[in-house]
Protein backbone atom coordinates (compact mmCIF):
# COMPACT_ATOMS: atom_id res chain seq x y z
CA UNK A 1 0.00 0.00 0.00
CA UNK A 2 2.59 2.61 1.01
CA UNK A 3 5.50 0.42 -0.03
CA UNK A 4 7.32 2.57 -2.62
CA UNK A 5 7.03 5.95 -0.96
CA UNK A 6 7.52 4.66 2.57
CA UNK A 7 10.62 2.67 1.69
CA UNK A 8 12.30 5.73 0.32
CA UNK A 9 11.05 7.98 3.08
CA UNK A 10 12.41 5.92 5.90
CA UNK A 11 15.89 6.75 4.74
CA UNK A 12 15.49 10.28 6.08
CA UNK A 13 17.39 12.19 8.72
CA UNK A 14 16.47 13.47 12.11
CA UNK A 15 19.68 15.52 12.19
CA UNK A 16 19.97 18.69 10.12
CA UNK A 17 22.55 18.43 7.33
CA UNK A 18 24.22 21.64 8.54
CA UNK A 19 25.34 19.90 11.75
CA UNK A 20 27.20 17.18 9.89
CA UNK A 21 30.79 17.29 8.55
CA UNK A 22 31.58 18.32 4.98
CA UNK A 23 30.98 15.86 2.13
CA UNK A 24 34.64 15.08 1.59
CA UNK A 25 34.88 13.75 5.13
CA UNK A 26 32.42 10.91 4.36
CA UNK A 27 34.58 9.33 1.63
CA UNK A 28 35.31 6.24 3.70
CA UNK A 29 31.70 5.16 3.14
CA UNK A 30 31.66 5.51 -0.67
CA UNK A 31 29.88 2.73 -2.53
CA UNK A 32 26.50 1.05 -2.77
CA UNK A 33 24.71 0.01 0.38
CA UNK A 34 21.77 -2.36 0.77
CA UNK A 35 19.43 -1.00 3.45
CA UNK A 36 16.81 -3.20 5.13
CA UNK A 37 13.91 -1.40 6.76
CA UNK A 38 11.79 -3.05 9.46
CA UNK A 39 8.55 -1.43 10.61
CA UNK A 40 8.03 -1.60 14.37
CA UNK A 41 4.85 0.51 14.58
CA UNK A 42 2.31 1.98 12.18
CA UNK A 43 0.75 0.97 8.89
CA UNK A 44 3.79 0.58 6.61
CA UNK A 45 4.92 -2.69 5.04
CA UNK A 46 6.69 -4.88 7.59
CA UNK A 47 9.99 -5.12 5.66
CA UNK A 48 11.54 -3.45 2.69
CA UNK A 49 14.99 -3.25 1.06
CA UNK A 50 16.41 -0.30 -0.88
CA UNK A 51 19.83 0.47 -2.39
CA UNK A 52 21.63 3.70 -1.61
CA UNK A 53 24.74 5.07 -3.29
CA UNK A 54 27.21 7.15 -1.27
CA UNK A 55 29.82 9.36 -2.96
CA UNK A 56 32.00 11.68 -0.85
CA UNK A 57 29.38 11.77 1.91
CA UNK A 58 26.46 12.55 -0.42
CA UNK A 59 23.64 9.99 -0.56
CA UNK A 60 21.21 9.15 -3.36
CA UNK A 61 18.75 6.35 -4.07
CA UNK A 62 20.58 3.79 -6.23
CA UNK A 63 17.63 1.53 -7.04
CA UNK A 64 15.46 2.61 -9.96
CA UNK A 65 12.14 1.38 -8.53
CA UNK A 66 11.73 4.03 -5.83
CA UNK A 67 9.17 6.09 -7.74
CA UNK A 68 10.92 9.46 -7.86
CA UNK A 69 11.89 9.85 -4.23
CA UNK A 70 14.59 12.43 -3.54
CA UNK A 71 17.29 12.01 -0.92
CA UNK A 72 19.31 14.78 0.69
CA UNK A 73 21.69 14.79 3.62
CA UNK A 74 25.14 13.55 4.51
CA UNK A 75 27.25 10.81 5.96
CA UNK A 76 29.78 12.31 8.36
CA UNK A 77 33.41 11.24 8.71
CA UNK A 78 32.44 9.31 11.85
CA UNK A 79 29.64 7.50 9.97
CA UNK A 80 26.81 9.61 11.41
CA UNK A 81 23.81 9.32 9.09
CA UNK A 82 21.76 12.44 8.41
CA UNK A 83 19.31 12.10 5.50
CA UNK A 84 16.01 13.58 4.39
CA UNK A 85 13.83 11.84 1.82
CA UNK A 86 10.74 13.22 0.16
CA UNK A 87 8.21 11.55 -2.07
CA UNK A 88 5.45 13.83 -3.20
CA UNK A 89 4.05 15.58 -0.12
CA UNK A 90 5.26 12.88 2.28
CA UNK A 91 8.58 13.06 4.11
CA UNK A 92 10.31 11.18 6.87
CA UNK A 93 13.43 11.03 9.01
CA UNK A 94 16.21 8.56 9.81
CA UNK A 95 19.28 8.64 11.98
CA UNK A 96 22.02 6.22 12.87
CA UNK A 97 25.61 5.37 12.11
CA UNK A 98 27.58 3.51 9.47
CA UNK A 99 30.75 1.58 10.19
CA UNK A 100 33.19 0.14 7.64
CA UNK A 101 30.76 -2.33 6.04
CA UNK A 102 27.53 -2.15 8.06
CA UNK A 103 25.29 0.26 9.90
CA UNK A 104 22.04 0.68 11.79
CA UNK A 105 19.61 3.25 13.10
CA UNK A 106 15.99 4.28 13.38
CA UNK A 107 13.47 5.89 11.01
CA UNK A 108 10.00 7.41 10.96
CA UNK A 109 7.53 8.69 8.40
CA UNK A 110 5.44 11.44 9.99
CA UNK A 111 2.77 9.81 12.16
CA UNK A 112 2.35 6.91 9.72
CA UNK A 113 5.01 4.49 10.90
CA UNK A 114 8.45 4.04 12.41
CA UNK A 115 11.07 1.37 12.82
CA UNK A 116 14.72 0.47 12.51
CA UNK A 117 17.13 0.05 9.61
CA UNK A 118 20.27 -1.95 9.02
CA UNK A 119 22.71 -1.54 6.14
CA UNK A 120 25.39 -3.66 4.49
CA UNK A 121 27.97 -2.35 2.04
CA UNK A 122 27.89 -4.24 -1.25
CA UNK A 123 31.24 -5.46 -2.49
CA UNK A 124 32.06 -5.24 -6.17
CA UNK A 125 33.49 -8.31 -7.81
CA UNK A 126 36.03 -7.76 -10.52
CA UNK A 127 36.41 -10.34 -13.27
CA UNK A 128 39.99 -11.23 -14.16
CA UNK A 129 41.20 -12.74 -17.38
CA UNK A 130 43.69 -15.58 -17.23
Amino acid sequence: MLKSSVAALVLCAALPASLLPAAAEGRGFNGTWSVQLVTESGMCDSRYTVSLAIADGDVRVASTGEGGATVSGRIGSDGQVGLTVRHGSTSGAASGRLQANSGSGTWNVSALCSGRWTAQRRTARVAQAD
